[in-house]
């Protein structure tokens, strides 16, 4: 170990010795204090816990069919109406909570300002779940 003297001769030469000790020291206070609490923290309760499944209970949207002709005449599933009535309609309908889904039917021979026109009518009512219908292709053999 190094210790100081009143020598002046020695007394500009470096140290050339790291004083361990008070490393070590806290070194092992560390250790004694990890030591105590690791097992503080994996402690858990055992417990048994009573299993029981459940679903949730959610209604299905309604659906409204809403179809339109080749001539453009409106179908709220199957019953004929006119355009201001279809607007009133679909007001209503976008008040309910869960909003019900559109399947739009559309002939294809109806001009696209019928089906653009219903549409508006349809998103200025607030509903968001509007569904195109069509039929696929069937394959050529």
């Amino acid at each position: 170990m190094a210790f100081a003297s009143f020598d002046s001769k020695s007394a500009s030469a470096p140290v050339a010795e790291i004083n361990m000790v008070p490393l070590i020291d806290v070194m092992l206070v560390l250790l004694v204090i990890f030591i105590i609490t690791a097992p503080l923290l994996t402690h858990a309760v055992k417990l048994e816990l009573p299993q029981a499944s459940s679903s949730v209970d959610v209604a299905p949207p309604a659906k409204i069919e809403f179809a339109i002709d080749a001539q453009g005449t409106l179908f709220w599933n199957g019953e004929r109406l006119t355009r201001a009535e279809a607007a009133r309609r679909f007001a209503a309908e976008s008040a309910k909570q869960p909003q019900p889904e559109v399947h739009l039917r559309a002939d294809q021979d109806v001009a696209y300002r019928v089906v653009a026109q219903t549409l508006a009518d349809a998103s200025k009512a607030g509903l968001t779940k509007v569904g195109f219908v069509s039929t696929p292709e069937s394959a050529a053999p």
